[in-house]
């Protein structure tokens, strides 16, 4: 046997283990649409935030007369329910697309969406990302506007690289600019929206475009 064949063997070989062992129908697509409904919610909550006050640290204290005017209690308590429920559809939204997406590119593959595989990838990525959920309602509670973005940043990018483990390590790298993107949040706190804008809206379109031209037309094409 010749050494070409020999390397398509073993080729071939490492596919068929990788397809047994990662999920490998997640949908590029998803990632642009991710993105696109973060920069969508993330311009609704710019339109609704108090004008001239984006950039300056968002102080720890609830109501910061300090910082924002004469604003009383009751706006800001409204406030905080209006971004809640921005950031509640575009989640709901991204989950969904992801969902729909990855089935359909799962079907076209021939494979099945519940697996070992995608189920450890459940596992490993929720448990840091349900973790985080749980940070970001807590900061919410106690009124820490300043750091909420960089948290939400920094614990879905551990919960992307947790789960790197079990889909396409493409993903890991996304995980990693997500958390120094947070970091960075922690050290420019008035910057906040627009950091996190990137890091879910841009970041998740550059990627999404990279694993659609990268995967999804390669697994078409076949």
């Amino acid at each position: 046997m010749e050494d070409k064949e020999i390397y398509a063997e073993i080729s071939s070989i490492r596919n068929l283990m990788e397809r047994s062992t990662k999920f490998i129908s997640l949908s590029g697509l998803s990632g642009v649409m991710a993105g696109v409904y973060a920069l969508v919610g993330a311009a609704l909550a710019y339109q609704i935030l108090p004008k001239g006050n984006v950039l300056q640290p968002l102080p720890v204290s609830k109501y910061p007369d300090l910082f924002y005017g004469s604003y009383g209690p009751g706006y800001w308590a409204t406030l905080d329910l209006t971004l809640f429920f921005i950031a509640l559809a575009v989640l709901i939204l991204s989950i969904g697309t992801g969902i729909l997406l990855t089935v359909r590119k799962a079907r076209k593959k021939g494979l099945s969406v519940v697996n070992p595989s995608s189920k450890a990838l459940l596992i490993s990525g929720g448990i840091p990302l349900l973790t985080g959920g749980l940070f970001v309602l807590i900061l919410l509670g106690h009124g820490y506007f300043g750091i909420i973005s960089s948290a939400c940043l920094i614990f879905y990018g551990l919960a992307l690289v947790a789960a790197s483990a079990h889909t396409f390590g493409d993903v890991k790298w996304l995980g990693i600019f997500e958390i120094l993107l947070g970091l960075l949040a922690l050290l420019k706190p008035g910057y906040g929206l627009y950091i996190w804008a990137t890091g879910f809206g841009v970041m998740h379109i550059l990627y999404g475009t990279i694993m659609h031209f990268k995967y999804d037309r390669e697994s078409n094409a076949k």
